[in-house]
This record gives structure tokens, sequence and C-alpha cells, in this order.
């Protein structure tokens, strides 16, 4: 029974890892032959990055010549993975356990949202990429519109998990559940909204690929503790697709995760928390990703209505960067903290 739930586990991983280093180079080769990487000028970037500690940081041109669509890599690994294994789970057998892990109890919301997330964000990098002037969309989507689609998205889950999962209830690490109600779906967007902020971890070689493996590992042991299989393999498969976009992104990187990558990663965090009745251990366990969308959010805030800077450069680890922190170093103790966190939250989430 063991052998059979590791192999379960373990060979749609593995192959989801093989799968994004066999097509990342054809992926990568379109993504500098189209030139698919973020224009920057002074008429049109953000002020804050075109701080002299910025221009510092990252040497910054009218190009930056690193493709930003390197979440293609993770969101292909993982559909490509996912559909492999359906087709053999139904060339064996509906029923066979051991390659069918796409169910629609478990695994069917965040394969919906990973979709929704991945062409929702390769818009997002693509109006970046090519948007004009004249359109004003050098940014992508503004926040006035893209926060809306975010929340719409929320709202849609949080409906979802309250009338069709009959999910009313939270789950408080060592007190007892609180019941909600309605105002569940109000919840569900607000952490939708949350981890959505912390996309701006992506910004520094190798840091959101380490960062976001360990938290879905992390989640899929929880939900292995829930006896919730097939998430738990949906989680390894997205960290094993994970792990192959980071063996590209570690210095000097080939490529960023950019929006189609961090949208429907989040949006798939978000549901697979729900889904393990964890959504509280979100700030445990993703501290790293918590601290660093609340930093850009303290930054913003400081100096709209105080006119002062909290942190030479924001997000949090721009601003190590700024003290003289090397890449490296910021990476690996992200890495280091992050993996403290995911064992802190896995033990929570054991004991409550």
């Amino acid at each position: 029974m063991i052998a059979l739930t590791l192999t379960k586990v373990l060979l749609p991983a593995a192959t989801a890892f093989l799968v994004g280093i066999i097509i990342t180079p054809f992926l990568s080769g379109i993504m500098y032959r189209y030139k698919l990487w973020k224009r920057v000028s002074r008429q049109t970037a953000n002020p804050d990055e075109l701080s002299l500690e910025f221009k510092k940081l990252n040497n910054a041109t009218e190009e930056i010549r690193t493709p930003r669509v390197g979440g293609i890599v993770v969101w292909s690994s993982i559909l490509i993975t996912t559909i492999l294994f359906w087709l053999l789970s139904r060339y064996f057998g509906a029923n066979d356990s051991i390659f069918d892990y796409v169910s629609r109890q478990e695994t069917w919301l965040p394969l919906a949202g990973i979709v929704v997330g991945a062409a929702l964000g390769l818009l997002e990098d693509l109006l970046e990429i090519w948007g004009s002037e004249s359109t004003k969309l050098t940014h992508g989507l503004p926040s006035r519109y893209l926060i809306p689609i975010i929340a719409i998205i929320g709202c849609i889950g949080g409906m979802w998990f309250y009338t069709k999962l009959d999910m009313h209830t939270i789950n408080i690490p060592f007190f007892m559940p609180l019941d909600i109600g309605w105002w569940f779906v109000p919840f569900f967007m607000l952490v939708m909204l949350g981890t959505f902020s912390s996309r701006v971890i992506d910004g520094v070689d190798g840091l959101s690929g380490g960062v976001l493996a360990t938290i879905f590992t992390s989640y899929g042991i929880i939900a292995f503790a829930r006896g919730q299989l097939d998430i738990m393999t949906l989680c390894m498969v997205i960290s094993g697709a994970l792990l192959a976009f980071l063996w590209f992104n570690v210095p000097p990187a080939r490529f960023y995760m950019g929006e189609t990558g961090m949208l429907p990663l989040t949006i798939a965090l978000t549901v697979i928390a729900f889904l393990t009745h964890e959504p509280l251990l979100l700030l445990v366990i993703g501290f790293p990703l918590v601290i660093t969308a609340l930093s850009s959010c303290i930054q913003i805030i400081s100096k709209r209505y105080f006119h002062k800077k909290v942190f030479l450069v924001a997000p949090l680890h721009h601003h190590f960067e700024a003290l003289g922190w090397s890449r490296p170093k910021i990476t690996m103790r992200y890495w280091i903290v992050s993996l403290v966190c995911g064992i802190i939250g896995i033990v929570m989430a054991l004991w409550s």
C-alpha cells in the first residue's frame, strides 16, 4: 500500500520535472526569438523602480533582456503531465489508482484555477511586452481592472466552496473551527487577493521558484495527512514543474516567472489551502510571500500618505539587495526561511 501511494505521488512529480526539462529549450527559444521581455523607459516605468537604488541594483536599460514569461514552463509541465496521466488511467482502466489523480472532489478546482490564471497572466505579460503608449497598457492591465478580475475569480471560487462543497467553517490552529456562514465567500475573496498580491516575489533569480516549491510541498504533506492523495499528487506535480523551472532560473536566470506563472500558482495555492481546510496556515507556510507582499503595501501607503520610504526599495528582497546582500544570499536565505516555515506549518496542521 505504501509503495502504491509513493508511486502515485512521486511518479507524476518526477514526470512533471522531466517534461519541464524537455520542453524548456524549445519554449525559451521562442521567448528569445520574439524578445518576450519587459520594456522599460523613463516615461513608462514605475518611478520607484527607476530610483537610483533600483538602477544600481539592476543596471536598468531601455530593455531588460530576460524573458518575463517563464511561467509557461511551469503550467505547461503541469498540464502536459496531468493530461498524460489522465490518458494512462483511461488506457489501463479508469479506476487505476496509480495513474488517476484527476478527480472532481479534489483536483478539478485547482486545475481550473491554473488554466484561468495562466491565460490571464499571459495576457498581462504580453500587454506589458507589446503594449503601446497610445493604449496606456505598457504595464499590462491597470490595477483598477486586474484587482476586480481577481476578486471576481475569488467570488466565484468562494461561492463554489460555499454552495457546492457546503464549506462555511475556518480551521483555526489549536482551536475549534469557526463557523462564519455566508461570510465565507468574502473571506475566500480576501485570501485570494492577499495571495495574488504576493506575486511581487518574482524578481530575483531562483527566488519565486524555490519558495513556491516548498510551499506546495508543505501543503502536499498536509493533504496526505488528511487522506487527500489526489491533492497531494497535484501539489507534488506543481513542485516538480517548479523545480524544472528553477533549473533554468538559478543565476544567471534564463527567464523569469512573470504573471503567467505567478497568477495560476497563487490562484491554485488559494484553492488548495481551502481544500485542505488550512487557509490560515498560509500566513505561516507562506510567510515569505506574506512579508514580501506586506513590504510593498507598506511602502506604497507610506509614500502616498506620509511621503516617506520605509524600505530603500520595495519589495523586501530588493531592500536587502540595496543593503548590500548578494542575490544568491537573498535567495538562499528566503529558501531557508521558507523551509522552516513549511515545517512549522505542517506541525501546526498535524497537531491542531
